[in-house]
């Protein structure tokens, strides 16, 4: 992808298109707090959610789905061992999975699963610029401690943009650090969009709904097409919801709206690419 604002809007809004008139099935293992507006927001973007977590089904449902999402949010031993599970299946049948390590480098356990789950290769890791920063941290190339507050980032993304590069290079995916500016590199290039409204922070589990429509792009687009185009769509979506909503609750009801209401047109319009 060349780094050129139109072609990247042009592109993100192509993909758009043609994500709806693919309607990709996305599997996601996520968490409690997210499985609903991360199902709605799949619904609302025009592709097909399933929140499939049993372990004795997921080999068979991730040769059916388009893409997997696998969140660790509220994690447990469950968890964990139904991520790892539907993990190797995509790793083994070549299907694109993404992971949000929520919360990476808060606990032990939390960081020993991540560095499990990382091992079945991701073809996305997407996370606040802390959770990346501690991701990189457990793959040797940093030593600075870096952890989440909670599920919100002690970190800017501008902090974490070499890690960003130099992890996609070890992990051999696509990395995406989101905040007040997103990043998204494979190693090579790397993209920053500067959309988005800061109520999108004060309403549980857009981010994590984020990723989920990442899979949406990733089971139609190469990874780093994916990752760009779902954080001009997600961003664009936010800039709208917040012209006519001030407080989450009702920003929340506009932003599922904005992502059905949403055009390549719209992205055309709004994209900030920052060069």
């Amino acid at each position: 992808m060349d780094i050129d604002a139109r072609a990247i809007a042009a592109r993100c809004g192509a993909l758009l298109d043609q994500m709806r008139a693919a309607r990709p099935l996305v599997q996601n293992i996520t968490n409690y707090v997210s499985m609903d507006i991360a199902a709605n927001a799949l619904l609302a973007v025009g592709a097909s959610p399933a929140m499939v977590h049993a372990p004795e089904e997921s080999p068979q449902f991730v040769a059916l789905a388009g893409a997997l999402v696998v969140n660790i949010g509220t994690l447990s031993a469950d968890t964990a061992h139904a991520a790892q599970i539907a993990t190797t299946a995509a790793r083994q049948l070549g299907r694109p999975w993404l992971f949000d390590p929520v919360g990476v480098g808060a606990t032990d356990y939390r960081n020993d699963v991540a560095t499990e789950l990382m091992e079945n290769r991701p073809t996305i890791l997407r996370g606040n610029a802390s959770e990346v920063m501690a991701i990189a941290r457990l793959a040797g190339l940093t030593t600075t401690s870096a952890a989440p507050r909670g599920v919100d980032s002690a970190n800017t993304t501008t902090e974490a943009e070499q890690l960003c590069v130099e992890l996609a290079q070890r992990a051999g995916c696509v990395v995406v650090a989101t905040g007040e500016i997103d990043i998204a590199t494979d190693g090579k290039q790397i993209v920053r969009l500067a959309n988005g409204s800061p109520l999108m922070t004060r309403v549980t589990a857009l981010g994590c709904s984020l990723s989920s429509v990442m899979g949406a792009f990733m089971a139609i687009a190469p990874p780093l097409d994916a990752a760009v185009a779902a954080l001009a769509v997600y961003g664009v979506a936010g800039d709208m919801a917040a012209e006519i909503a001030q407080r989450p609750g009702s920003f929340r009801v506009a932003f599922l709206d904005a992502l059905d209401a949403i055009t390549a047109a719209d992205i055309n319009a709004r994209l900030h690419v920052k060069l």
